[in-house]
């Protein structure tokens, strides 16, 4: 049984790089039913499209959640920083596929703001050259970090990921954030929202705080680069899922034929071009009534 929520929000999958978990987020997608899905920024990563790297558990994923949206599931795709060649289609809507660069939503009379974060990070925002650099460098990095931990596992060690210690030491070096979560706390209060919710530091978070007398949440959903992480909301609460491998290991002989003819359905045989991919998720028709969202 496919786990029924009000809504799924993930960020910064980074499909197209080798450090995207996308085996274990089709298994997560395939687990849950949300009303609402928000892919909030760095869901496709196009700074790295020219090394033509998208295997078929990438467009998969992308395939699930077109599914997802014809069959009612409510999709808003917030772009981000990796995902900023997009930004010229926002408020682009095709049946429930909705292209924004933030949301506002109100929910049991608390206003949400929710958009990915790369506004606060300058130095993104003022050096994108350095900072695509960067970007290929923590790839790699977490390509030789997934090989170093097979050989720890292998000689009976836990795992580890020092690709995200010297990420967060690299991000400070160069003062890549300062104080990312004060910075939405306070943007938010002067805004008179109740709760700001962001993506883009790959930490997944709950947090509230009281700011210039006004209580506001904090929520970041995380990635699915390192942490496999997303937020839910059920039954007017807020909770952070943290994939488990072991979730997925018992297969029910009777929902696996089911699944396996879905699968099926969604095989695919070569990887795609870029252009395809951007029609995938910008042009292809989609069931449902057509939204402005």
């Amino acid at each position: 049984m496919k786990r029924e929520l009000d809504i799924a929000i993930l960020s910064d999958v980074h499909l197209g790089t080798y450090g995207c978990h996308a085996r274990e987020l089709l298994n997560y997608l395939k687990s849950i039913k949300p009303a609402m899905l928000i892919l909030n920024g760095d869901f496709i990563d196009m700074w790295q499209f020219r090394k033509r790297y998208f295997p078929k558990e990438h467009i998969q994923v992308i395939q699930r959640i077109l599914k997802m949206s014809a069959s009612g599931t409510k999709v808003y795709y917030i772009t981000g920083n990796h995902d900023d060649l997009l930004r010229r289609y926002s408020d682009f809507s095709s049946g429930n596929i909705h292209l924004r660069d933030k949301l506002i939503l109100n929910l049991k009379g608390q206003n949400y703001w929710i958009f990915h974060g790369d506004i606060f990070d300058l130095f993104i925002r003022y050096s994108p050259f350095i900072s695509r650099i960067g970007g290929k460098g923590y790839d790699w990095l977490i390509r030789l970090n997934r090989f170093i931990n097979k050989l720890r596992r292998f000689m009976g060690m836990s795992q580890m990921s020092f690709a995200k210690k010297v990420k967060y030491r690299v991000k400070e070096a160069v003062k890549f954030i300062s104080d990312f979560e004060n910075t939405a706390l306070k943007l938010a209060a002067e805004e008179d929202y109740d709760y700001v919710i962001c993506g883009h530091i790959h930490r997944p978070q709950m947090r509230a705080e009281e700011v210039k007398g006004k209580k506001v949440t904090y929520l970041n959903s995380g990635d699915w680069v390192e942490n496999l992480t997303a937020l839910e909301y059920n039954w007017g609460r807020w909770s952070i899922y943290e994939y488990d491998e072991a979730d997925f290991q018992y297969v029910n002989p009777i929902l696996s034929v089911k699944e396996a003819r879905e699968d099926a359905d969604e095989e695919v045989v070569a990887s795609p071009s870029v252009e395809e991919v951007f029609l995938e998720i910008i042009r292809k028709p989609v069931e449902g009534k057509q939204s402005a969202g």
